[in-house]
């Protein structure tokens, strides 16, 4: 009996001690890639100022050439809005609005995961030369959720890799292009 109480005493300090560290962890958590696109901003801004050419590049999108996306809004620009369904535990379902957007420099969405939370993206163009500097970003608040914080400390792991390849598709689709 003393035994058992002993490893119930341990289970419950074990767990305090887990919900304790995960407060210490970051709450907001942020991740950006950068890549430099032979083309002028001209030609890069439509690419990621209109969901449906976003569709064309989105690292996304490749993962789960069946996903279901409509789309709502403006053509393009603020206001414009998708909704994307899919059956691919990497993609799942939710919505991306865009939020902001300054002709040939900045882009801003609002994304929305079903059952994960809400973040930030965006997209800032700058001049390198006779080329645009892209670069992607995002941000999230993941609250007083314990379990939440463990799983930000992955997030650059998860999404790092994707922005990278999100990336190289439109710095190829920009090029060709010109």
């Amino acid at each position: 009996m003393k035994t058992l109480k002993r490893i119930l005493i341990g289970l419950v300090v074990l767990v305090v001690a887990a919900v304790a560290i995960a407060y210490i962890l970051p709450r907001h958590v942020a991740l950006d890639r950068s890549i430099v696109i032979a083309a002028p901003a001209e030609t890069v801004f439509p690419l990621i100022n209109n969901l449906k050419e976003f569709e064309k590049w989105s690292p996304w999108a490749k993962i789960d050439p069946n996903m279901k996306v409509t789309y709502s809004g403006p053509e393009s620009g603020a206001g414009q809005k998708n909704q994307w369904r899919s059956d691919h535990a990497s993609v799942g379902n939710g919505s991306q609005e865009i939020i902001a957007s300054e002709a040939n420099k900045h882009v801003k969405t609002k994304l929305e995961f079903d059952g994960q939370g809400a973040a930030e993206a965006a997209f800032d163009l700058a001049p390198s030369g006779d080329d645009t500097k892209v670069t992607w970003s995002f941000e999230t608040d993941l609250g007083m959720n314990p379990i939440g914080r463990y799983f930000g400390l992955m997030i650059e792991g998860w999404v790092g890799a994707d922005f990278e390849k999100g990336l190289a598709s439109l710095k190829e689709l920009a090029e060709t292009q010109q």
